[in-house]
């Protein structure tokens, strides 16, 4: 993988040392430039988790992707920078109570002398890593973080301004490969029990929110509230990819 061109991609140019300042200046680097999108599900394309086939898809071709595609290809870049980092599986919280199937989502911990958290590809989720054995909150701009331990798993909680802390996904420290998550992303792609394949988002965080486009309707929030719009068309759609995203279809 020619590691310069994806920290170019993703307008990277901080210290290259594997440190925690690293750390956080990738991570929110590709929060700000690589969307979370599954677009190539609606357009009846394959997916792979080909390394390979990810580096073309989001360096070359300057696309997104969801949780195995982000994360695994963020995962060989933070390897190849001297960072020791481990896939993790993990099960995302649902509204209805309990959690999804194991390999569900797919996070990272990086060893630091101390386990951080890190995540590219959760949609709206943590901007920073979080520390893994660290009770106190953890505040991040409006929001704030912990890690809950329950059982052999750790469970990853949030609270917006102030509200109710809420879980987003649990998980173990085992060590997975990406294969590993071969067989639940297949599931993700066609299923039509996957919610991914139920509509098109392509979601962006912003230093001011978040933008997202999802369906024909284009989401902006930021600190003066939200605003909807809906779109006119496929070509006012394209374009709004294409302004808003940097995505060409």
């Amino acid at each position: 993988m020619d590691s310069a061109a994806y920290l170019e991609r993703i307008g990277y140019n901080g210290p290259r040392d594997a440190s925690l300042d690293t750390l956080r200046g990738l991570q929110l680097a590709h929060m700000y430039t690589v969307p979370f999108e599954n677009l190539d599900i609606h357009l009846g394309r394959p997916l792979s988790l080909d390394e390979a086939a990810l580096y073309d898809k989001i360096v070359t071709r300057r696309r997104g992707g969801f949780c195995y595609e982000l994360n695994g290809l963020f995962c060989v870049l933070l390897g190849e920078m001297g960072f020791r980092v481990t896939m993790l599986s993990a099960e995302v919280a649902r509204q209805s109570g309990g959690f999804s199937p194991p390999y569900d989502h797919l996070a990272l911990a990086v060893d630091l002398g101390e386990p951080w958290l890190a995540d590219v590809g959760f949609g709206n989720g943590f901007r920073l890593p979080v520390r893994l054995n660290e009770a106190a909150d953890q505040p991040q701009g409006h929001s704030a973080y912990r890690i809950a331990p329950d059982g052999d798993y750790r469970i990853l909680v949030r609270r917006d301004d102030g509200g109710d802390w809420t879980p987003q996904y649990r998980f173990t420290l085992r060590p997975h490969a990406l294969a590993d998550f071969a067989e639940r992303c297949r599931f993700h792609e066609t299923s039509p029990e996957s919610h991914f394949t139920q509509g098109r988002i392509c979601t962006l965080a912003t230093p001011e929110g978040r933008v997202t486009l999802t369906g024909m309707r284009l989401i902006e929030t930021t600190p003066a509230g939200r605003i909807e719009s809906d779109l006119a068309g496929q070509t006012d759609y394209a374009a709004t990819l294409r302004a808003r995203f940097g995505v060409v279809e």
